[in-house]
């Protein structure tokens, strides 16, 4: 099953995965920048990068505005080519932003890891997995015991 998930998502315009992402996203927009949810949306890509579905793991949706930085342009003084308006990019991907405003609304929680899920013109979104270091069922698993260290 994973091997067929990952080959959907691979080429989402060849497969069913463009279309089910297209009535998604109409419902993502009107949700919160940072949605918690039960199930990740790429279930082989979350088992990948150490997901288990049971307590004390976090999956969180972030939305990320795409493009580069933006900055106000100089009202006197300078001709169009030198104003310093465009072409200015962020030292940060949009990934680890997003990474970094889960652990911001969730500082109790540890980062395991975090993927893409979609975008459109305007946003980009990744689900985010977190960790609770504090809960029973991760301190008895030995895989994921640097979430209980400091």
């Amino acid at each position: 099953m994973y091997r067929y998930l990952k080959q959907a998502w691979k080429r989402p315009d060849k497969s069913y995965v463009k279309d089910l992402m297209r009535q998604r996203v109409v419902i993502w927009r009107k949700q919160p920048t940072i949605t918690r949810v039960d199930k990740p949306t790429r279930l082989d890509r979350a088992h990948r990068l150490g997901y288990k579905a049971k307590t004390g793991f976090v999956i969180l949706r972030v939305r990320i505005r795409r493009g580069g930085s933006r900055k106000s342009r100089p009202i006197l003084g300078h001709r169009q080519k030198r104003m310093g308006v465009t072409k200015y990019t962020t030292t940060q991907s949009l990934q680890k932003i997003a990474e970094q405003r889960a652990l911001r609304k969730y500082p109790n929680l540890k980062l395991l890891n975090s993927y893409w899920v979609w975008q459109d013109g305007v946003n980009k979104w990744y689900e985010i997995i977190l960790v609770d270091p504090n809960n029973p069922h991760i301190i008895a698993d030995k895989e994921i015991d640097w979430a209980r260290r400091k």
